[in-house]
């Protein structure tokens, strides 16, 4: 266990937490981070691209100039690869380019990523962003009383959707819920802000 300042709203230290070793405090294992992430980015890939084949390509139902006698090379169709206008050899076609990765491993990659986290100190826990209702105003106010700087990632509870509404026009700044947490998102970022809220179901999930 490791201890860790809990702050308010404001940057004030309201009370301590004991994160677990086993989610905030393990080695972290960059081959799973990696894996993962690139699997994520994988996924969001919209493998969209799509080239004609000669059988796609219009045109060409004729053979061009009879098999012999003409002294030019044999040809079939117009539409074949070696023309100009003709399909297209080994292009990209619709596909996905998503590949699984085991859950075990996935599981790994948040652990480590939080670890890595905490051990450079670039974890911030925060009791709650209680807003009245959606402020940017307020959720600016809150991220310079942490003293949180450049690109961050905000984690808060499931339910709390005043706070996902105020991170939301932020710059810089992804707001998630806790049930939404992945490796990329904990990663791609200067400073990681959880609730304790969030805290607690990452170690429900992840120990």
């Amino acid at each position: 266990m490791s201890n860790i300042e809990v702050k308010n709203v404001e940057g004030k230290k309201v009370s301590t937490y004991d994160l677990n070793s086993d989610v905030f405090g393990i080695t972290p294992n960059v081959s799973a981070m990696h894996e993962v992430v690139r699997a994520q980015r994988a996924s969001w890939r919209q493998g969209s691209s799509e080239t004609r084949t000669r059988g796609k390509v219009s045109g060409g139902g004729r053979k061009p100039w009879r098999q012999k006698g003409t002294g030019r090379a044999r040809q079939g169709s117009i539409r074949s690869p070696q023309w100009v206008g003709g399909g297209t050899v080994w292009g990209p076609h619709n596909r996905s380019y998503a590949f699984k990765v085991p859950s075990k491993v996935v599981k790994l990659a948040m652990r480590s990523a939080l670890s890595d986290k905490a051990a450079s100190n670039a974890l911030v826990v925060v009791d709650a962003f209680d807003f009245d209702k959606p402020s940017t105003k307020q959720a600016k106010a809150a991220l310079d009383a942490l003293g949180v700087e450049g690109r961050c990632t905000v984690v808060v509870d499931n339910d709390n959707y005043k706070a996902l509404l105020s991170f939301r026009n932020l710059p810089k700044v992804l707001c998630i819920p806790a049930s939404a947490m992945n490796t990329y998102d904990f990663v791609n970022n200067k400073t990681l802000v959880l609730t304790s809220g969030a805290v607690k179901h990452i170690e429900g999930v992840l120990a």
